[in-house]
């Protein structure tokens, strides 16, 4: 059957909440042409991610594009997802032009080609996110190599958010320590936990394709024995004593359960949040403040911020 590629036109504010829109409506994987990454000059530990087409990004603001089959259903399912983005004006996001356009795309032109653009990252000195169909080899004995296949779930390791957040647990994670992932996409924040010493990642998530694709990297990584991925509404009806809870969602969730990762931290235990655009920064350190929690640093990524904080 073919597709249709389902464009967005909005702003980078606009970028992580229309995703997460997009994942909540279970319209799978998504791709984002952005016209910074043209642009921007890239730290060198980062390397060479993706080769990029000029022609395909617009001046301002960014493409978000989405692939949905042309069914009966293709029309309301359309209707669907400009209603869900339009709300999202509500919350005070920047929508920017908001305009969704569609096109015709034959199967065998897209469920593969993405693949071409997405490459080997370090994301730190030390780690690195390598797609599982690249070959490669790791350039010192002590490089930690993340093997990913995001499939049809958010998150490639490339993003700065996911970026901060590696960096975060690689700062505040010690050996031996157990992890929450709250929102764990493809798995690659609970495969890093457990690359780096955890003893035992807890990773959760709403979206039944998230938590497939999450075991499913665990499983390539050989850390079966250490990564259980289930279902679950961010912390509700979770019980445990954690020593490190990692993030990577958005700022106006993170508030909503502040208090549910107070409860499952062990005392002196960290609490990394990501996701945050510079804007909501107050916003969550207010949250995060309320509950008790103490910053202990703060990171920012091309307008992306990280937060580590501690359960005192």
């Amino acid at each position: 059957m073919n597709w249709s590629e389902v464009c967005i036109h909005t702003t980078h504010e606009a970028m992580e909440p229309v995703t997460n829109t997009l994942q909540e409506l279970h319209y799978g994987g998504v791709v984002i042409e952005d016209p910074l990454d043209i642009s921007k000059q890239r730290d060198s530990i980062f390397g060479e991610i993706y080769e990029i087409d000029r022609n395909k990004y617009p001046s301002e603001g960014i493409f978000i594009k989405v692939y949905l089959l042309m069914d009966d259903q293709l029309e309301a399912n359309i209707a669907e997802i400009k209603d869900s983005i339009d709300q999202l004006a509500s919350y005070g996001i920047d929508l920017g032009e908001n305009k969704l356009t569609c096109h015709e795309v034959k199967a065998e032109d897209w469920e593969t080609s993405w693949k071409k653009y997405y490459k080997p990252v370090k994301v730190s000195p030390h780690i690195t996110v390598v797609p599982s169909w690249e070959d490669y080899v790791p350039e010192t004995e002590k490089e930690v190599m993340i093997k990913l296949d995001p499939g049809m779930a958010f998150g490639t390791g490339t993003h700065p958010t996911t970026m901060l957040s590696i960096q975060a647990l690689e700062k505040t994670l010690v050996k031996n320590d157990v992890v929450i992932d709250v929102g764990c996409g493809s798995g690659v924040l609970s495969i890093a936990s457990g690359l780096l010493g955890a003893r035992k990642v807890n990773a959760y998530d709403l979206d039944e394709v998230a938590i497939s694709s999450t075991r499913e990297n665990v499983d390539m990584n050989d850390l079966t024995d250490k990564v259980m991925a289930q279902q679950n509404n961010l912390l509700d009806h979770v019980n445990k004593q954690a020593d490190v809870i990692v993030a990577n969602i958005l700022a106006e969730i993170i508030i909503k359960f502040t208090k549910e990762a107070w409860n499952n931290l062990k005392q002196g235990g960290h609490f990394i949040t990501s996701g945050i655009i510079k804007d909501k920064q107050e916003l969550v350190e207010q949250s995060l403040v309320e509950v008790g929690f103490q910053t202990i640093e703060i990171n920012e990524m091309n307008n992306w911020i990280c937060i580590i904080a501690k359960k005192v």
